[in-house]
């Protein structure tokens, strides 16, 4: 955990709920050991980076201008999450249900909670930022480099977010699961084994029938 990212989400409720359960005190010596962290934004790393660019989807939650949270999904090709640099990502925004909930709650308050997950490796990332809304004909170039020319979906936007902080959570009760894409090679090797046995069962059935 960053210490930019303790800074922003340790509030004094917070605190006080570490305090009741005991974890308090490992927290504060990780921030005391860099306290100068806790002002600037993280800067994605190598890890970072290429954990974000092998995802095919993420959990994205904003809140209304009444407070609510919302949490929505959003998916794509692999890859389809964009570094542009240590600093940002972004993505392609495409068509779905058309409640445009997060593009309303952007309007007004520009905070936003990611979740990425690697559910076969047990790993994820949480990271935290202020998005931003690029409409299709501005920032042409920006879209272009957002955009995934052979996946089908519709465009409606680009969606850019300047990172604050990130976290890399444990893998403690995240179950594994896997794309059929993931398990494809292994699916096919066994039923190439399958047909080789099978084909070893009709040549020993055959040599061993009796002559007709």
């Amino acid at each position: 955990m960053t210490a930019r990212y303790q800074s922003l989400l340790f509030t004094p409720s917070v605190l006080r709920a570490q305090e009741q359960a005991g974890s308090r005190s490992a927290y504060e010596n990780f921030l005391a050991k860099r306290p100068e962290d806790a002002e600037r934004a993280d800067v994605l790393g190598p890890q970072e980076a290429n954990f974000i660019a092998a995802r095919d989807s993420f959990y994205m939650g904003s809140v209304s201008e009444d407070g609510w949270p919302y949490i929505q999904h959003r998916g794509g090709a692999p890859g389809f999450v964009r570094v542009l640099d240590e600093k940002t990502i972004g993505f392609a925004d495409f068509r779905g249900n058309r409640q445009y909930i997060s593009v309303g709650n952007l309007a007004v308050d520009d905070r936003v909670s990611l979740f990425l997950m690697d559910y076969p490796n047990r790993a994820r990332l949480k990271l935290i930022g202020r998005a931003r809304v690029v409409e299709t004909g501005n920032e042409t170039d920006l879209l272009a480099r957002l955009t995934d020319p052979a996946y089908p979906g519709k465009v409606e936007r680009g969606i850019v977010i300047e990172v604050e902080a990130f976290d890399w959570n444990c893998s403690q009760h995240i179950l594994p699961r896997f794309t059929t894409a993931q398990l494809r090679p292994e699916i096919d090797r066994l039923a190439g084994r399958i047909r080789e046995l099978e084909a070893e069962l009709a040549k020993r059935s055959g040599a061993e029938a009796p002559p007709g």
